[in-house]
């Protein structure tokens, strides 16, 4: 009997670090595979882990990654760029937050950074079809979202337009991601342009329904934003490439509510947790997902205002295990199931 999702895997940015065993991709994958994961999912964006610029050119080195996790026990299960698709487009106020997700060359120098955006993007294309993988994750970047709340009254076609610059940018790279066999599953997130399912939609339609627009499913940032998770599934599932298991809570109180006000994750009253020690439903996501036939990777990102990340990992691997549904090819009564023909059919009907 096979699992339709596959798992458990481990987001390995959030532990990647300078000291062993987080500090090269031969130990933090021993690592991953000692606490039970099957699967990593690789940041592009941090050197200490993987070279982008030379996976996107050099299949020997591909096969050197593939190799390296697989002696340690792990497959890839996808490719990240969130830094670098944020930095497609980025609206001026947050040009200085942004810069430092870019080499210091292009610091200041909003156009130069969005052509190295662009072309790391078309790099993670190709490194992902040189590594065999069919999805990758990212960000979409933000131009709109500082007008998210509308006062002051936004001019009319404000937003009209900022999704269609959104789409001229990701077009041409979702065209070389269509090239080389890769969706690109973007994280639905606030601070994104796209946070949500109605922003997904309005994205999808200013890319006139590219196929490789497809989503990584992360539940936390919808509980954060009271949006009914279950649903989006339903109306969505065709969509889904990818997987983040992350759990979050929202505890509204006489002084704050979705919006926190500006506190600190540990005071916030909608903010990250651990696997298992928030609110999210993961008995009932994973049963839709298998449901709607959901065939990928779950992959624990790890962000909590109070646990400790080691800890945070060596739960989050028997979590997810524990939640992967064997699906089954029978029915419930088949026990009592008898064989019939047509006649035996039309008789138990009252039919001649």
């Amino acid at each position: 009997m096979a699992s339709s999702i596959k798992g458990p895997a481990l987001f390995l940015a959030q532990f990647a670090g300078d000291v062993a065993p987080y500090n090269s991709l031969a130990s933090i994958t021993e690592w991953a595979a000692g606490l039970g994961y099957k699967g990593v999912q690789i940041p592009t964006f941090d050197a200490r882990l993987f070279d982008l610029d030379k996976a996107a050119e050099s299949l020997t080195y591909c096969d050197e990654v593939k190799g390296v996790c697989a002696d340690a026990g792990v497959e890839i299960t996808e490719l990240s760029t969130h830094l670098q698709g944020q930095l497609v487009a980025v609206n001026p106020a947050y040009d200085i937050a942004f810069d430092a997700f870019a080499p210091k060359a292009v610091h200041g120098n909003t156009a130069a950074r969005t052509e190295w955006a662009i072309d790391q993007m078309k790099k993670a294309a190709k490194a992902s079809s040189n590594l065999g993988l069919t999805a990758s994750v990212s960000f979409t970047g933000s131009l709109a979202f500082p007008y998210l709340y509308p006062w002051p009254q936004r001019p009319a076609g404000l937003i009209e337009e900022a999704f269609a610059e959104l789409a001229r940018r990701w077009k041409p790279i979702l065209d070389v991601y269509d090239e080389n066999g890769v969706d690109v599953g973007y994280e639905i997130h606030p601070g994104e342009d796209v946070f949500d399912g109605a922003t997904f939609e309005m994205f999808v339609d200013a890319l006139d329904g590219h196929k490789r627009a497809q989503i990584n499913y992360d539940p936390s940032h919808f509980l954060l934003q009271q949006m009914d998770y279950l649903a989006f599934i339903d109306i969505y599932h065709e969509r889904i490439c990818a997987f983040h298991v992350k759990d979050a809570e929202f505890n509204p109180d006489g002084r704050q509510g979705v919006y926190s006000g500006y506190q600190s994750w540990v005071n916030r009253a909608a903010r990250f947790r651990s696997l298992g020690d928030g609110q999210v439903d993961f008995a009932s996501i994973f049963s839709k997902l298998t449901q709607h036939g959901y065939d990928s990777w779950a992959v624990l990102e790890w962000e909590c205002c109070l646990k400790s990340p080691e800890q945070g990992a060596a739960e989050g691997a028997p979590f997810i295990a524990n939640h992967i549904i064997e699906t089954t090819d029978k029915a419930f009564d088949d026990f009592a199931g008898s064989e019939t023909d047509h006649a035996t059919i039309r008789r138990m009907l009252g039919l001649s």
